[in-house]
């Protein structure tokens, strides 16, 4: 999400820098429309530089201030051309909120982004109100037809049985939480003991139906930022920011006790400085090998005395 908001804040500035080169200089207006273009740039150099380890709200707060760089270049724009040019630019909010932003989130910043575009053109009296209105449908139908997209898109990183995410969705969001340098996060694998006998004695669908019941019961119980995925066949996995690796340790020994039916077996492992997702995946599954041979059903933590291992 960083990375694209600050693509789309300096190809804004850009934009808004081109549309200054040329036209009228009225009341110096070119040259504030030209300043404000600077400073996208400048905001956008800084989301990449640091964005990364922002949270969400913070790179939301920087759709809204987009909308107001965009909303002031359309005031100050020294005529209706330069000023209809720098409107569009408020595209970028549309397709930014609706590919990363909740569904009432999105539909708050798209309003806000043709509000104000909107407004701004209106209150200069020398654009027509069917040209503002042309530029507000452009703007909705890009987001609409974003978010239909990401919607889509997510369900391709959904598991269709258990409706968690799947191992797509899985490796897409601990990608993007090992990139954030100097957070703390663990990692871990749970698998369901004898999952194999039950489907070789009672069927596929009985099956089907405890890993359902499982996933329920832990989906209802993850605590705030945790992501919850079926990795494949009966194995979970589970990605927790913030947590330390005992932190986490303690964390899946109440999941499994939310099943108490359910024998699990379960590898966790604290992400270290310079690990890859690969690289914590690989040392949780360490973890879950030595849990498995030592009879199953119990959770294990890999620690640095297992380094040499990994």
């Amino acid at each position: 999400m960083a990375h694209t908001l600050a693509l789309f804040f300096a190809a804004g500035g850009c934009a808004a820098l081109l549309a200054a080169s040329g036209g009228s200089d009225a009341a110096g207006r070119r040259w504030v429309v030209a300043a404000v273009g600077i400073l996208a740039v400048t905001v956008g150099a800084a989301v990449f530089r640091w964005g990364v380890s922002q949270p969400r709200v913070v790179l939301g707060g920087l759709v809204t201030l987009g909308c107001i760089l965009i909303s002031t270049i359309v005031w100050v724009s020294p005529d209706s051309a330069t000023a209809v040019a720098c409107a569009s630019i408020s595209t970028f909010v549309g397709v930014m909120a609706c590919f990363f932003a909740d569904r009432r989130i999105a539909v708050a910043h798209v309003a806000t982004a043709v509000g104000s575009t909107a407004s701004a053109l209106l209150l200069r009296g020398d654009t027509p109100v069917a040209t503002a209105g042309a530029l507000a449908v452009v703007v909705v139908t890009l987001a609409s037809v974003t978010r239909t997209l990401v919607i889509r898109a997510s369900d391709a990183g959904a598991d269709a049985l258990t409706g968690l995410a799947n191992r797509r969705g899985f490796d897409e969001a601990l990608d993007e939480h090992t990139r954030r340098a100097g957070v703390v996060l663990s990692a871990a694998l749970l698998d369901l003991d004898h999952f194999k006998r039950i489907n070789d004695t009672s069927g596929h669908e009985a099956g089907d139906r405890l890993l359902r019941r499982v996933a329920d019961s832990w989906r209802g119980s993850l605590p705030a930022g945790a992501l919850l995925a079926r990795h494949g066949g009966d194995e979970f996995a589970l990605v927790l920011p913030g947590m330390s690796g005992p932190e986490a340790l303690e964390e899946v020994r109440r999941l499994c006790r939310l099943v108490p039916d359910v024998s699990v077996s379960v590898g966790v492992a604290e992400r270290w400085a310079g690990d890859s997702s690969a690289q914590l995946m690989r040392r949780a599954d360490l973890a879950l090998y030595r849990v498995k041979a030592d009879g199953r059903g119990a959770a294990a933590l890999h620690t640095e005395a297992a380094r040499n291992d990994a």
